[in-house]
């Protein structure tokens, strides 16, 4: 009875403006910030997964050198807010007008170009949301390579495989069953953290509906339009994630119950 009366309320109050959702549910403006919103959610999954995997690897590395810059990385984007990050790359020209690369000190410079020029607000939003995702990816990624047993690793070892090679094509295939799970929350959360980037003017679908109501003074449709569309994409997000458990989990459910007359099969101890 009361979810009946509260939807009959917002259903019937005039004060939602219904008309005015409708009018830019399907606009121009807002659709071009929400593929906004996916082409970023993308790229910045695919630099924090491709950066978390080599931090993991990186952060069990018997090299206290390489494994305590790893720590450093970690403890740093971990450590401050990414709203802050956001607007440090953002103004990253205010520390290095000209960006260059060479060799250092002596050498010659291959590349150099202005810091304004190259780091645009889309750059400043990959930089901020992919480099602090690698850093939480390290750590999910850590932990499901330290849930495949030891034994693995010697096996592979023994048979002759280097530290990477064994890493690639032994230890990470079978840490995924726990590496997916939290990989689809933390996409979800990025799609939602991309709303950050409208303090640094990149037209997203938060940024996009704030053109439009600080315009026209329509506050409440316009962030009711930018919500609709966050619900349909995490949705999508959270189905496709349960899709691939599910069949993860029936795959490893299939392993387990191989009978030990199968060819290749060989009892756990």
């Amino acid at each position: 009875m009361f979810l009946a009366s509260l939807v009959h309320s917002i259903a019937n109050n005039p004060n939602f403006l219904w008309p005015v959702f409708f009018e830019y549910l399907f606009s121009e403006v807002m659709i071009d910030g929400l593929e906004l919103t996916v082409l970023l959610t993308v790229v910045a999954m695919i630099v924090g997964i491709s950066g978390g995997i080599v931090l993991a690897v990186a952060r069990l590395s018997a090299n206290p050198v390489v494994s305590g810059l790893t720590a450093g990385y970690l403890w740093f984007f971990r450590g401050t807010p990414i709203l802050v990050q956001l607007i440090f790359w953002y103004n990253l020209a205010a520390l290095f007008p000209v960006i260059s690369i060479g060799i250092p000190f002596t050498g010659p410079t291959f590349f150099e170009g202005s810091a304004n020029d190259l780091i645009t607000p889309f750059t400043a939003a990959v930089l901020g949301l992919g480099l602090n995702e690698a850093a939480y990816m390290a750590e999910i990624v850590r932990a499901g390579i330290l849930s495949v047993g030891t034994g693995q690793d010697e096996a592979a070892r023994a048979l002759g495989m280097r530290r990477l090679l064994a890493m690639r094509r032994i230890i990470l295939p079978q840490a995924l069953r726990v590496i997916i799970p939290p990989t689809g929350n933390e996409t979800i959360g990025m799609l939602k953290m991309t709303s950050l980037v409208s303090v640094i003017a990149l037209s997203e679908l938060l940024y996009s509906a704030q053109t439009v109501y600080s315009r026209t003074f329509e506050t409440i449709p316009l962030l009711m339009v930018a919500c609709f569309w966050y619900l349909v994409l995490t949705s999508g997000l959270t189905f496709a994630q349960s899709v691939i458990e599910r069949r993860l989990g029936r795959s490893t459910a299939a392993a387990s119950a191989r009978p030990n007359w199968l060819p290749g099969w060989r009892r756990q101890k």
